[in-house]
């Protein structure tokens, strides 16, 4: 879409039923921007993306996360500020799960709804991490902006309250990010197709996805040659040996 569609929500509450596969009530804007750059990535804001360190605020094909999390707050975990930006024709979307093998992950899905002229949309999810399926699910999510250009989707939003404990007895601010797309056709949602898993990331610690480059080490030379200082020290020995015979 030509101009970019642009809905701000100072806060929003979503409960969906399975019956229900609409939003709540989303003010519009033309005038506001979503910028989403790779600026601060690894220092200020975790990051992860695909393909590796692709850029989004370029003309490369980029699926691209950043999350800034407040200090921890036991037992509630973190607010989670989120930068999500990428193409697709239907939806792209950021999973959070603490086992990306079993249990579950809360989807965050931004949309755009080409059954009216590619506006912006957003929901939430689970995603049953065995078998694929997507229920819809109550989670709150404040400071929604998103931005729909062609099939550029941008969005911004705030999660509060992210721990990946079950028993929130404590905080636990470690998950596997998942990153992906899936298609939407006005009424209902597709399956997340997973184009990125990631390892297990502390959001809490933007380095925590840098990858750490081990110290060089020296090797053994074992390829028989003299080495300098061993060529000097035969050559003394040598001298000393035919000064002593004269």
């Amino acid at each position: 879409m030509e101009g970019g569609l642009i809905v701000l929500a100072a806060a929003l509450l979503l409960f969906l039923s399975p019956e229900v596969q609409g939003t709540a009530h989303l003010s519009f804007s033309n005038n506001t921007q979503v910028n989403i750059t790779r600026d601060g990535c690894g220092v200020s804001k975790l990051c992860v993306e695909t393909p590796k360190n692709c850029d989004p605020s370029g003309n490369s094909p980029c699926l691209f996360v950043s999350a800034v999390s407040s200090d921890p707050m036991p037992p509630n975990g973190v607010d989670l500020s989120v930068e999500l930006s990428g193409e697709s024709a239907g939806y792209i979307a950021l999973g959070l799960t603490a086992n990306a093998s079993e249990g579950t992950s809360m989807l965050f899905i931004c949309a755009q709804n080409s059954s009216q002229n590619g506006t912006f949309f957003f929901r939430t999810m689970q995603r049953n991490n065995t078998d694929d399926m997507l229920t819809p699910t109550e989670r709150r999510v404040k400071e929604i902006r998103g931005m729909v250009k062609g099939n550029m989707i941008k969005c911004e939003f705030t999660v509060p309250n992210v721990n990946a404990s079950n028993t929130r007895s404590t905080e636990a601010t470690t998950f596997s990010v998942l990153l992906g797309n899936g298609s939407f056709d006005g009424s209902a949602l597709g399956l997340f197709n997973v184009l990125l898993k990631s390892k297990r990331l502390d959001l809490t610690k933007p380095e925590s996805n840098v990858p750490t480059t081990a110290a060089p080490t020296t090797m053994p030379n074992n390829s028989g040659a003299l080495q300098p200082h061993a060529v000097l020290l035969l050559l003394s020995v040598l001298t000393l040996s035919v000064l002593l015979r004269v």
